[in-house]
């Protein structure tokens, strides 16, 4: 078992590791067809390569070969760590920067097995979000960053650390940018091939910047998400006996069997793949499973009559159920379902993000790598039944949205019946659950801020709880208005029953939705705590790039950006950079997330505080821009709430200058214009 002062020693090279392939008894990543080339073969394995001196070349480069022809991709298994792969307590780390031991501490969370979708092909979640390209890139960074000093950056470019440069101490520790293609050549065609080469990466969100918590986030989110669709689609506010109906239990979809527990529904959910449905049961996360359709109706009939709580996770396709439902409304005239959505990675729908009714799980799979055009053409086909069945349950007291996770979209790309009459081309028959359910939450300046304390121990992160529900309850003692006052309210009730439902899996993390006052407040109280040592490490905070300005995405977190602007990138762009001179000791920028690669460019941060008076000036700093950016942006796209906002912002900080638009009123005019 090697030691963190080994993995940041460089690359284990004499003796070389021991080749085990891939391993037994976790789950790897979906095979890959990237359709090289010779030419292009021959390049991607002389990109590895040159991670290795000459002398074991030799030996590397059938094995890399192999991997490539085999896989479809380059991990170098060999290199794979023989050490438990977690995030240890930041004092662990043999580095010359808290900041440096922080960063590995959140490189390791995201590699966890525990956390990690496909952790040995380095894959955090999503199917494809990378925290590495390949093994090597993993090891060259532990050791860049055992090295690294406070005047020094670490450059990373797609997984690709290109080295320690000069910069300043209050310059980031780390720049990362992640797919970073020409926009003419960003298709899924020239990725599969880009990645293939090592020459690109998909990093997610906040796979590739570092900063994923495991599933917990988005229980958040859907917890919230689930609360407010009861009480906008059912007008209830007590879910008791409404049922919850998705598909997905991998990454971070996950978390939806926790979320129905919490908000206090029946939720169930479909999961092809046994192994991802297992291992939420071991956690504790699923109370129940079945593979039988049979039965899982009969439980749901029962749970509902009962208005038990209840999280039950069907294994098979989701497809088969939505068409069972319907099958039951028709025959009997029993709608069994209130709620609906839909977690699988539509983002990748083609390589492992969505299987196809048609095929059981093995034989999908085997028809992915041997058949892509025939994969592909069955996987259409099935989001088109499942439209279809949605549909027909929507016509009565039923309500289904979309999560973001491009499955909409592609249903649209498949010819599937969405389209929303006399709508513009970011909205759907279904609503974004970002902007029509969270209730245009990013106007406000709320979203998903996090942290963790880097000293591993639960009882940090109790003190940062009891710290964050103090600052949101002086915050409404001290008056806000109703929309900002109920944000407040669900997520103090939401960090009382985290802890109670065991939601950690991996680093002592936690999220909370909050806008700009209520993140500025919550951090210079973590960092007060930490210089009196009532938390005995340091605090790392983060976001989701699913943020208020951090992410351009037209399909959903700018899918109500109505100024012609939905598809320009300028807002994460300025989030990224913005971030990075005003404090950030880390800053990503990547192409994909959430939607896919080549439909979003966004922008996350890492932000280390140490209890140092500099680190509360940082934090002041750095977290009222990332928000005011993105409040700022939605103000001039005509956004009312944004311009109430940022106005108050501005009357609250006097170093902030906006020059506010002005309003266009006489349509008339604007008609009477164009005709002349």
């Amino acid at each position: 078992m090697s030691s963190l002062q080994v993995l940041c020693s460089g690359l284990p090279l004499r003796p070389l590791p021991e080749n085990r392939g891939r391993w037994a008894g976790v789950p790897h990543a979906p095979v890959r067809t990237p359709g090289l080339s010779p030419a292009e073969e021959q390049l991607a394995l002389r990109n590895a390569l040159r991670y290795f001196p000459p002398d074991v070349q030799e030996l590397l480069a059938p094995e890399f070969a192999q991997e490539l022809r085999l896989y479809g991709h380059i991990y170098m298994y060999r290199f794979c760590p023989d050490i438990k792969m977690r995030a240890y307590p930041i004092e662990q780390y043999p580095c010359r920067t808290r900041a440096a031991a922080a960063i590995m501490h959140m490189i390791m969370n995201n590699l966890d097995p525990a956390v990690a979708q496909f952790p040995q092909e380095l894959v955090t979640y999503g199917g494809n979000g990378q925290v590495f390209s390949n093994w090597a890139q993993f090891w060259l960074t532990m050791s860049y960053l055992s090295q690294m000093t406070e005047e020094q950056t670490l450059v990373m470019y797609s997984g690709h650390p290109l080295g320690l440069f000069p910069s300043s101490p209050g310059a980031p520790r780390l720049v990362i940018t992640n797919g970073m293609v020409i926009p003419n050549y960003s298709s899924r065609t020239e990725y599969e091939k880009l990645f293939a080469m090592g020459v690109t990466m998909y990093g997610q969100m906040t796979a590739g910047s570092y900063c994923y918590i495991g599933p917990q986030g988005i229980v958040h989110g859907t917890v919230l998400t689930v609360l407010n669709a009861g009480r906008r689609y059912l007008g209830v506010k007590d879910l008791a006996g409404k049922v919850f109906v998705t598909s997905g239990l991998g990454g971070m979809s996950g978390a939806q069997a926790k979320a129905a527990v919490i908000v206090g529904c029946i939720g169930v959910i479909a999961e092809v793949d046994k192994a991802a449905l297992m291992k939420r049961h071991q956690q504790g996360w699923l109370m129940e499973v079945t593979d039988s359709l049979d039965h899982c109706i009969e439980r749901l009939r029962e749970a509902r009559k009962r208005k038990e709580v209840l999280s039950l996770g069907y294994h098979g396709n989701v497809v088969d159920l939505w068409e069972r439902l319907v099958h039951e409304l028709d025959t009997t005239g029993e709608l069994l379902v209130d709620l609906g959505s839909d977690q699988t990675s539509c983002h990748n729908p083609f390589n492992g993000g969505y299987y196809p009714v048609q095929l059981g799980f093995a034989e999908a799979q085997s028809l992915m790598a041997s058949d892509p055009a025939a994969f592909k053409s069955l996987v259409q086909e099935s989001l088109r039944r499942q439209v279809s069945a949605i549909n027909r349950l929507a016509k009565e007291n039923f309500f289904f949205w979309d999560y973001g996770n491009a499955f909409l979209l592609e249903a649209q790309r498949a010819g599937a019946d969405v389209e929303k009459k006399g709508a513009n081309k970011t909205e759907f028959r279904y609503p974004s659950y970002v902007q029509h359910i969270m209730g245009d939450i990013f106007s406000q300046g709320f979203g998903p801020f996090r942290w963790v304390c880097t000293s591993g121990d639960p009882q940090d992160l109790a003190v940062t709880d009891e710290l964050a529900t103090s600052v949101l309850e002086e915050a409404i003692a001290d008056g806000v208005n109703p929309a900002v006052k109920l944000q407040y309210v669900d997520n103090i009730r939401w960090i009382r029953e985290a802890a109670r439902h065991r939601l950690v899996v991996g680093s002592q993390a936690r999220i909370l939705y909050s806008d700009q006052k209520g993140r500025v407040a919550i951090a210079v109280a973590f960092n007060q705590a930490i210089a009196r040592g009532k938390i005995k490490a340091p605090v790392v905070l983060s976001r989701d790039h699913h943020d208020v300005s951090g992410t351009d995405s037209p399909f959903r977190e700018t899918s109500n950006i109505y100024d012609g602007s939905a598809f320009c990138a300028d807002m994460a762009v300025q989030n990224f950079v913005g971030d990075a001179f005003r404090g950030a000791t880390w800053v990503a920028l990547h192409n994909g997330g959430g939607v896919g690669w080549g439909e979003v460019i966004n922008g996350g941060f890492g932000l280390v505080l140490d209890g140092t008076q500099e680190a509360e000036q940082k934090a002041r700093m750095m977290l009222s821009w990332d928000v005011s950016n993105g409040v700022a942006r939605r103000c001039w796209s005509g956004n009312r709430k944004a311009y109430e906002i940022i106005c108050q912002t501005m009357q609250d900080n006097k170093g902030l200058v906006v020059t506010l638009p002005q309003e266009v009123a006489d349509e008339r005019m604007l008609q009477q214009a164009l005709r002349l």
